[in-house]
């Protein structure tokens, strides 16, 4: 009678982490579209980062 390998507990082992490593991608991946999806769209010309800057000189604070 032959006794069992641990090669074959290992490679078992490292299929399920790699099954584990694949599901949490998948997760993500779908989070990440219905982030995308629900998003808001931007309203109007003007990005909402620099709305309301003013080119030139800024005026000095505490004044």
């Amino acid at each position: 009678m032959a006794n069992r390998s641990t090669n074959t507990f290992k490679k078992k082992e490292r299929e399920e982490a790699k099954r584990r490593k694949k599901l949490a991608k998948e997760a993500r991946k779908l989070e990440r579209k219905d982030l995308k999806e629900n998003k808001e769209a931007v309203v109007g010309d003007e990005d909402p980062d620099i709305a309301g800057i003013v080119p030139g000189p800024q005026p000095r604070i505490g004044e």
